[in-house]
């Protein structure tokens, strides 16, 4: 989906507002958007409020983009409804005011013709207490900037409707467009946000945000044949690394390098844990990693990929064509991993296991069934998400540069 080249105004300045809290794919995505925003030719500020990740710091100073590290917080569980400093301690109203200064002091530095937000309203409630007064700001300016929402295909959780109508009166209210970014041929946004049809002349689909899978090697293609088993930062898949390892032996593909990558925020006894399981049962085919900055091309090389759904590891191993077996996080109520690994099993993309059925026999049988499927095909759906995101962004920007 491209809505073609802009010409804007030299100097046109974007900001982007992300919360992450768990994982880093909030982060990860609006990073994304960051750059191909700068690829466009605009000076781009992304505030980000969460922990910081050095690989993504690094990757936004490599493109141009002005990374602000706000004051970190992160949810104490799955509830989300706690949130900690950078020291762990909860937070509280000191630290909500000081931290709201910031925003709003990088706000106006940046002096944006454009404002993202990144899920808000339609997540990240517990952030109201900074990102109300930065929307009263921005659309009370002496030059508005264009306010933009940016979401996921997928919502998480039940919403009731009395949050529903709430989230429908603040984007009436303060926000001229909502970029979801999604495919409407796979899931449609009404899927879990009832009042979609209310916002149609705001919505724009984008298609799906992914990064360019990067420059090819010339040395020995990474991951080449191998089974690549992973779970995105690793907070919440200790469980599906484990069941791997222990299925590796019970699969057509025992004799493949199986290599796992557990993520940054795995705790380090789970990653000691697994580093015992590895050495028992591996067979010294099991190599246990951190993480990999080269994952897209393991992922375009690999016989065969094992992980969780969340929005950018399917969009890269839908990239890169991977054969791939999915097992959705569903911890604490959590739906939307589910829901996108369904819509893409049902198009043959990937194949599916629920994570209530997830053992090492049934990861196994999985495995077996997905590695003997023909490499999905391409263009099967659209990946132009973060090209036509920042062609839209840049002539909202462009207008209100005029």
């Amino acid at each position: 989906m491209s809505v073609g080249r802009v010409v804007h105004a030299s100097g046109t300045r974007a900001f982007i507002y992300v919360q992450h809290l768990l994982g880093i794919g909030h982060l990860k995505r609006a990073a994304t958007l960051a750059h191909a925003l700068a690829g466009e030719g605009l000076e781009v500020t992304l505030a980000s409020g969460g922990p910081a990740v050095a690989e993504i710091a690094s990757a936004a100073q490599r493109r141009g983009v002005r990374l602000v590290q706000l004051p970190p917080a992160s949810a104490a569980d799955l509830g989300f409804r706690i949130l900690l400093d950078g020291d762990g301690r909860q937070i509280d109203a000191r630290w909500k005011r000081r931290r709201g200064e910031a925003l709003l002091a990088a706000w106006r530095r940046a002096d944006p013709h454009v404002l993202v937000l990144e899920l808000f309203p339609f997540g990240r409630r517990q952030m109201r207490f900074e990102l109300l007064p930065l929307l009263d700001a921005a659309a009370g300016a002496a030059r508005r900037p264009a306010i933009v929402c940016s979401v996921r295909d997928v919502l998480g959780g039940q919403k009731s409707p009395e949050r529903q109508q709430e989230t429908l009166g603040l984007v009436e209210r303060y926000f001229d467009r909502v970029l979801v970014h999604a495919d409407p041929a796979v899931i449609g946004f009404e899927r879990t946000f009832p009042l979609a049809a209310r916002l149609a002349r705001k919505i724009q689909y984008t298609g799906y945000v992914v990064d360019g899978p990067g420059r090819p090697r010339l040395e020995t293609p990474a991951g080449k044949g191998e089974v690549i088993v992973s779970a995105g930062g690793g907070a919440v898949g200790a469980g599906l690394l484990e069941a791997a390892i222990r299925a590796r032996p019970l699969t057509g593909l025992r004799n493949r390098t199986w290599r796992v990558l557990a993520g940054g925020n795995l705790q380090e006894a789970s990653f000691s844990a697994l580093t015992r399981l590895a050495a028992e049962t591996g067979e010294g085919r099991v190599v246990l990693e951190r993480a990999r900055s080269d994952f897209t091309a393991l992922l375009a090389n690999c016989a065969l990929s094992v992980s969780q759904a969340g929005y950018n590891t399917l969009m890269e191993i839908v990239q890169a064509r991977a054969r791939a077996v999915a097992v959705p996080f569903a911890g604490g109520g959590e739906t939307e991993q589910t829901l996108r690994a369904r819509c893409f099993a049902e198009r043959g993309l990937l194949e599916l296991l629920e994570e209530s059925a997830l053992a090492p026999e049934t990861l196994a049988a999985a495995i077996d069934r997905a590695a003997r499927k023909p490499r999905p095909a391409r263009g099967a759906i659209d990946l132009q998400g973060a090209r036509c995101s920042a062609e839209l962004i840049a002539r909202w920007a462009a207008q209100g540069a005029s």
